[in-house]
């Protein structure tokens, strides 16, 4: 699913909160904190992981691409 972002970043645990995967900013944080979601191929545990445009993440067998405006 292609996630469009009004910004040239979103940290991670924002992105999942906004492409609506997690309900809460915190749900996000404990499901990065449990490697749950992957950036790109890789586990990544950094909650405020920056992302950008072209960025990949899989959190529940559902892949979300970070997509920009333009």
């Amino acid at each position: 699913m292609n996630i469009t972002i009004n910004t040239e970043i979103i940290q991670l645990d924002q992105f999942l909160k906004f492409a609506g995967a997690c309900a809460t900013g915190g749900a996000a944080q404990v499901a990065i904190t449990n490697g749950e979601v992957t950036v790109n191929g890789e586990v990544c545990l950094k909650k405020r992981k920056k992302l950008v445009v072209g960025d990949k993440v899989i959190y529940n067998r559902n892949e979300f691409v970070v997509c920009g405006n333009k």
